[in-house]
């Protein structure tokens, strides 16, 4: 692929604008296009503007070389054209899709009508950065609100509206916060780090509708049949791979847009990278893969035969700071199978937990929660699937001692 060859990027996410900057500075200038009025920004901190910690642009990316504000309609894989809202055609030689995911909205009793297809007042997803901006607009000292969903989202989303001096209720229906990441201990120093900071957490409980007055909510109504007084409501009950453009243009696609290792869709002129994208049977919807992606396509569209996508070995981290401090980070499989072998270290007293799993002399996984300073040398060992020294001792080592992360 040459210099002068149209690279076309839809989505000014954490991995267009990475794949954007690549490109640049392998002198293949690409072309983003992004919805969103605000300039491009990391998504991933969004809790820390809505805690106040952080001004919304302290958490912008670097800015795109060429960035035009648009929605994309319609692709025209014939033609090569895709179509915006405002009636701009763009052409491309390639096309990157890179549009990421839309929070998963429950079906809840009264959330939509059909006289009201809009979130009621007071009911907010938390995706955008203008859903940020909206929650921090409306929540102050003594507010009600209800978080539906326990999972990352979930736990950052209540955290920061209780650093708000919100009166925070958690609805999880899983058994404890965060399951797909973390164990049962793990979770637990979670639940109670929020209880410490005033969140009232309900897990295996259901929410069933939510009742409006006025057009605004008042009521969630909880499937025992208990109802809780709120003045706003959080969803953060997880996402789902933005799939419509691709949909609509016959390209393959199950849970995400179908992508081989080289980010190719079925149609060899159109890539995808991202929260969009699924390789190898996996959307991961993290950034430390859509950023792999992005380094890995820049280098195939700038010409490197030997670049390629295999997939991501990714470690879920959170990190909450201000006064409360909270650190964690789960790898691999943090439950054992018969025969494993499983270490574990726990200080109730400063709230630190760590455990890892080994199997066959291998790190296949782990937790910690609290003063992670062994999470780089862990997580090393676990990528780099070497046999651990059979004494133990090194292995103890990484888990007392700072590992150098």
């Amino acid at each position: 692929m040459t210099s002068n060859t149209r690279v076309v990027v839809i989505g000014a996410g954490l991995a267009g604008v990475r794949l954007a900057r690549r490109l640049g500075e392998l002198g293949m200038p690409a072309l983003i296009v992004g919805e969103e009025e605000h300039p491009p920004y990391n998504r991933v901190l969004l809790a820390d503007v809505l805690a106040g910690r952080y001004a919304p642009e302290v958490i912008s990316l670097p800015a795109p070389e060429r960035l035009v504000r648009a929605r994309v309609t319609r692709i025209d894989r014939a033609a090569r054209e895709i179509h915006c809202s405002d009636g701009a055609v763009i052409a491309y030689d390639t096309l990157v899709l890179a549009t990421g995911s839309n929070p998963v909205l429950p079906p809840l009793r009264g959330l939509f009508t059909p006289d009201r297809p809009e979130l009621p007042e007071g009911v907010h997803a938390f995706r955008t950065m203008d859903d940020c901006l909206g929650l921090a607009k409306a929540v102050r000292a003594g507010v009600r609100a209800v978080v539906i969903g326990g999972g990352l989202l979930g736990v950052s989303a209540a955290r920061a509206l209780a650093a708000r001096g919100a009166q925070v209720v958690l609805a999880q229906q899983a058994e404890r916060l965060m399951e797909r990441q973390l164990d049962p201990s793990a979770s637990k120093l979670v639940r109670r780090h929020l209880t410490d900071l005033g969140v009232e957490v309900h897990t295996e409980t259901r929410v069933r509708g939510v009742r409006t007055l006025g057009g605004a909510v008042r009521t969630v109504e909880m499937a025992d049949g208990y109802a809780l007084d709120t003045d706003l409501v959080v969803l953060a009950c997880g996402v789902h791979p933005r799939v419509g453009l691709a949909q609509d243009a016959g390209l393959a696609v199950h849970k995400g847009i179908l992508v081989d290792d080289e980010l190719r869709t079925c149609d060899p002129h159109i890539r995808a990278i991202g929260d969009c994208a699924q390789h190898d049977g996996t959307v991961y919807g993290l950034a430390t893969p859509a950023l792999e992606q992005a380094e890995a396509l820049a280098g195939l569209l700038a010409g490197d035969a030997n670049s390629r996508y295999t997939g991501t070995r990714s470690l879920t981290r959170l990190t909450l700071a201000g006064q409360d401090f909270l650190d964690l980070a789960a790898f691999g499989e943090t439950e054992p199978r018969p025969g494993d072998d499983v270490v574990q270290l726990a200080d109730a007293t400063r709230g630190t937990y760590r455990k890892v799993v080994v199997r066959d002399d291998r790190l296949v996984g782990g937790v910690l929660v609290g003063e992670l300073g062994t999470v780089g040398a862990l997580a090393r060992a676990w990528e780099g699937a070497e046999p651990l020294p059979t004494n133990g001792g090194p292995l103890l080592h990484l888990l007392t001692n700072d590992g150098g992360s």
